[in-house]
């Protein structure tokens, strides 16, 4: 079993001083001249952080950013995250330019109690994605507890989440990887019925495990997003200019066959709203599933579609979210998702959301709602994986 970050003794046997915990973090979040724009991976690793130094400990932070290719880049640096860190701590950070320099590693052995050091991207180095042993023995070098709090690079085997965990005795799950698994995993294995999974987004492809693996779990998957023109074209339905993908039309046909034989009902939008001719043409239209124009892109659920997703959602005990019923950045076509923000607020159930469009869509929508679901997820492609049944290598090997 993962250790929890609350079992761990932070506190040296031979002195009062605390430990150095040496925490990989996400902070991968969107920068536009020098400051963060979305804060929402960093305030989530606050808890773990508090926690720690209310421990007597010393923390150091380490993180990536982007996909700077292994060379030092200004536009890919963590100083914007550690700033945005310090204003929400309201405490200064220490932060070093290198994450593995010797400079580096004496600040982190040079720190006090309750002082915490963030270190520059760790892709700076190509060492990193190569899951290099050498460089997890250098990163190492920081603390001597090790906590994984990076939910969004559990799929990954890189060296700061997976040969590291070779060099520490002490390691275990930060809170926001606890509070991940258990939703994702443990809530989600034996699910309060009736159970609704809503699947949205535009490709099949990284949907495919999640839907295969909830079907006869799942009461009712509801299908949004251009992945339900893939689904109406398996079907033999005319959907006009709108996006699909061609080669998945058979895949689309495999699911609907498998969710019939498992008792799994699969809803498709039985109306849409789009535009006529191309994207951006500004002439709006609405139409039944059953009467498409062919010259109409489907960009949004239509208002028979929202009725009747809303009812599956009031009539369900846990309901589990990840990608938009439309082109929800679009003003035009955000209803969809924004009305199934709206039946979900009004009903009394467990809500897990994942996915950064999704959650970037409620936030849009209204900032408030995000902190009323039961579980947002941080991580894209590790809450697909975990979803989809698979285990996730960084957080097997916090196990051994």
């Amino acid at each position: 079993m993962m250790r929890k970050i609350s079992s761990i003794d932070f506190k040296s046997s031979n002195t009062t001083s605390g430990k150095t915990v040496l925490i990989r973090v996400d902070y991968n979040v969107p920068v536009v001249n020098d400051l963060v724009v979305d804060d929402f991976r960093i305030l989530k690793s606050l808890p773990t952080i508090q926690y720690c130094l209310e421990q007597g400990s010393k923390v150091v932070l380490m993180s990536h950013m982007g996909r700077p290719k292994g060379r030092k880049n200004k536009m890919f640096s963590l100083m914007p995250a550690g700033e945005k860190l310090a204003e929400l701590l309201e405490m200064p950070i220490k932060f070093s330019d290198d994450c593995i320099s010797e400079d580096a590693i004496d600040v982190s052995k040079n720190l006090k109690d309750g002082e915490i050091h963030l270190l520059e991207n760790l892709r700076f180095y190509n060492e990193e994605t190569l899951n290099d042993q050498f460089f997890a023995a250098q990163l190492a070098k920081h603390g001597s507890i090790y906590i994984n709090d990076a939910f969004g690079t559990a799929h990954r085997e890189h060296a700061s989440n997976a040969n590291i965990t070779k060099h520490f005795a002490t390691k275990g799950m930060g809170f926001l990887v606890e509070k991940e698994v258990k939703f994702l995993s443990e809530n989600l294995s034996n699910p309060t019925k009736p159970l609704t999974l809503i699947i949205g987004g535009a490709k099949i492809d990284t949907k495919i495990g999640v839907i295969e693996n909830f079907l006869g779990l799942a009461d009712n998957i509801i299908i949004g997003g251009a992945m339900a023109n893939t689904f109406m074209a398996s079907m033999g339905r005319e959907i006009g200019l709108s996006l699909m993908e061609e080669d998945k039309i058979d895949t689309a046909s495999m699911l609907i066959n498998k969710a019939n034989r498992k008792k799994t009902k699969i809803v498709l939008p039985v109306d849409f709203t789009g535009e006529l001719r191309k994207f951006g043409s500004g002439d709006i239209c609405t139409a039944d599933a059953s009467n498409i124009p062919s010259k109409m892109i489907c960009e949004d659920i239509g208002v028979k579609s929202i009725d009747l997703f809303s009812k599956i959602i009031s009539e369900s005990e846990t309901v589990l979210w990840n990608g938009t019923v439309g082109v929800a950045e679009n003003p035009n076509f955000a209803t969809g998702t924004n009305r199934i923000v709206d039946a979900i607020m009004e009903n009394e159930l467990t809500s897990i959301v994942g996915g950064g469009d999704t959650v970037a869509a409620i936030r849009n929508y209204n900032e408030e709602f995000i902190d009323q679901f039961s579980h947002v997820s941080t991580g894209g492609g590790s809450c697909l994986e975990m979803l989809s049944g698979s285990k996730l290598p960084a957080l097997e090997l916090l196990k051994k």
